[in-house]
């Protein structure tokens, strides 16, 4: 038998390794004794000499059966095929999970139902009945078989079948975690955390998920030191269960220490420390480290935070060692926007977010619009005093132009706050604080017909209104997501009690009720509902300055309507006058098209009266649809509306552009 490199290669590859014996001289030559004569030349096309002892059979490469029980669904079908897959008997309470991770690792789902031929459909099917009884074996079925089974259609692509008959449930005969005792008290707490029990099935990803909640555990009772140890799992076949010891080491309960600031903070360490939640001698919980870590980056001053625990000798002391780099403070920022009522409106500000350190943030702003005019300054102090809460300083002066009225004004304003961002969106927030305001207002006011005239008295006048007032407000928020909330609900409102003086002093309280709800409904459509009434007590309408009145229409109110052109108005000139109290309900349909687009039908309805009390007549309706295209920092909306019943003077469609959903 003559071997070629190639051969030789092969069979040390399948274990067989041939040793070649030194070369003695051939006259007597010993190994004590090297003569070496020289070696007769070496004829490279000469056959090798039969290797005694030598019989393995020649491998047959890819011999395996195919996996169809009928042979001509690999012999009969064309070249550059399609094919469609089906699991069968999968267990019921796992089907859906079992379904979607094999779809993420299948191969023949990796091919999107195309193959060259029928022979790589078949040893794709090889793959996934590997990877299908893995599957199985990971949620317990440790017996599992899966056959499966190819097979031609006449008209329709080859069906690949993966039937699965998973066996018997294997179950934990017991769950061990030893050490844990040494936790003392918190013992019980954390073999709870623990979720797998004796008795459960034998489940990889629930024993994982288990461990991660152990070890958060753990944290959260000043564990700060613990070891969780390797898994042993133990499977018996006989018994069809399994055994699980995961070794615990808690180490000592832990207390925070000090902490000490390095690297480049914007702001000095005594901060810090007022924003964190806990205080040394508090025992040691790591959800408060990451509480810390993110109301750092919150503030905006910081570009990377890293904070790391350093336990004393004993282990009873977490000092925590913050790393701060800064951010930059300055921010220049601009906007653009349309809505119908409100015309064009272009947005500038500059800020310095610690202008007066700790997070003293300045900003100037300045608005140029069809119909609004603006600029204002001011200063917000973040963290003020306690965690989460801010004092802000205003002050605005503009000329604003709308359908209701024309109004030259100055603001100041001062008020302390807890609000909600991007980064941390709160539950519960709440202002509280005072504005004075100056007002140089454009009016008209019907007075009853003079003796002896039928049409009333139409008085247009410019008056300048001093107003004060003390604004409350109080806001839950349950929903998921601050711009783009796809379940719960939100429920707030505000109350302001105001001192007009106009030539004589009038006293009366503005208030406002908002609610929202958002249900899914399958994957991608969510069911939006909202809801809003207010009323103004204590005054007539003409002595309340239009600014202050309530107002309904356009992208925020009743869509469909323009700007203020809901309510009362005046009978010669047909423009709003405002009323004293508001009612509004929107239902709106948002359906995901795919990842970046989505459409939304809406239907809102409101009412402006006169009269204080909300009422039940007079509605009017808007309905569209709108578009919604979907960015990291939330939906931008365009929303096309149009009235169902316009009164004499409505546009016939309004537009809104904004960024978030409308409510």
């Amino acid at each position: 038998m003559s071997h070629t490199p190639a051969h030789l290669a092969l069979l040390a590859a399948c274990g067989v390794v041939a040793v070649a014996a030194p070369a003695y001289a051939q006259d007597g030559a010993t190994p004590g004794n090297e003569q070496e004569a020289p070696l007769p030349p070496v004829d490279v096309d000469s056959p090798l000499d039969p290797l005694p002892g030598l019989d393995l059979e020649w491998p047959e490469l890819d011999s395996d059966p195919p996996l169809s029980d009928t042979p001509a669904a690999l012999t009969d079908v064309a070249d550059e095929i399609r094919y469609e897959v089906r699991l069968t008997g999968l267990p019921e309470g796992r089907k859906d999970e079992i379904e979607t991770a094999f779809e993420a690792q299948s191969a023949l789902e990796a091919g999107d139902g195309e193959a060259v031929n029928a022979v790589q459909v078949d040893r794709r099917a090889r793959a996934d009945r590997e990877l299908l009884q893995e599957l199985l074996r990971s949620v317990g079925y440790y017996d599992a078989e899966v056959r499966p089974d190819i097979r031609p259609r006449e008209g329709a692509p080859l069906a690949v079948t993966l039937d699965a008959e998973p066996g018997a449930l294997y179950r934990f005969q017991s769950v061990e975690l030893p050490g844990l005792e040494a936790a003392g008290e918190a013992a019980p707490r954390l073999r709870e955390a623990f979720a797998v029990k004796a008795g459960d099935p034998v489940d990889a990803q629930a024993v994982i998920d288990a461990g991660a909640a152990l070890d958060l555990a753990l944290g959260e009772e000043g564990f700060a030191r613990a070891r969780i140890g390797e898994q042993q799992v133990v499977i018996d076949h006989e018994r069809r269960t399994a055994t699980l010891v995961l070794p615990v080491t808690p180490g000592p309960a832990s207390q925070f220490g000090q902490i000490r600031v390095e690297g480049r903070p914007p702001f000095p360490a005594s901060h810090v420390a007022d924003i964190a939640r806990f205080d040394p001698g508090d025992p040691y919980r790591r959800s408060l480290v990451q509480d810390l870590r993110r109301a750092l980056v919150a503030t905006g001053l910081v570009a990377s935070v890293n904070i790391e625990p350093e336990a004393s000798d004993d282990g009873e002391v977490i000092d925590l060692v913050v790393t701060l780099q800064p951010a930059p403070p300055r921010t220049i920022a601009g906007a653009v926007g349309y809505n119908t009522g409100e015309g064009f409106r272009i947005e500038g500000s500059w800020e310095h977010r610690n202008l007066i350190n700790p997070e003293g943030a300045f900003t100037a702003r300045a608005v140029l619009g069809t119909q609004e005019q603006l600029a204002a300054l001011g200063m917000r102090f973040g963290n003020w005093r306690r965690r989460d809460q801010s004092l802000s300083l205003s002050a605005l002066a503009g000329s604003i132009d709308r359908p209701a009225y024309n109004a030259d004004t100055v603001v100041l304003t001062a008020g302390v706050e807890r609000s909600s961002n991007f980064i941390w969106q709160k539950p519960w927030t709440y202002s509280a604080g005072v504005e004075l305001i100056a007002s140089d207002e454009t009016d008209r006011i019907v007075l009853e017909p003079p003796p002896g005239m039928t049409d009333p008295e139409i008085i247009s006048r410019r008056e300048t209104f001093f107003i004060g007032a003390l604004p409350l407000r109080l806001h839950y928020d349950g929903s998921d997501d601050l711009l783009d909330p796809g379940k719960g609900f939100r429920l707030g409102g505000w109350v302001s009690p105001e001192v007009s003086l106009d030539g004589s002093t009038r006293t009366y309280l503005r208030a406002q009720i908002d609610g929202s709800l958002y249900q899914p409904v399958g994957e991608k459509m969510i069911l939006a509902g909202r809801a809003r009434v207010g009323s103004i007590f204590g005054a007539g309408l003409d002595d309340i300055a239009p600014s202050r009145r309530f107002y309904g229409g356009g992208g925020g109110s009743v869509r469909g309507f323009e700007y203020q052109a809901i309510g009362p108005r005046d009978p010669f000139f047909n423009d709003p006058s405002g009323g004293r109290s508001l009612t509004e309900v929107a239902l709106e349909v948002r359906y995901r098209l795919n990842e970046s687009w989505g459409v939304v039908p809406f239907i809102d309805a409101g009412r402006v009266s006169r009269d204080p009390w909300p009422g039940h007549r007079d509605f009017r309706f808007g309905a569209g649809i709108g578009v919604r295209y979907y960015t990291s920092f939330g939906p931008i909306r365009i929303d096309v509306g149009t009235p169902l019943n316009p009164r004499e003077g409505d546009a016939a469609v309004a537009v809104a552009v904004s960024l978030g959903q409308a409510f």
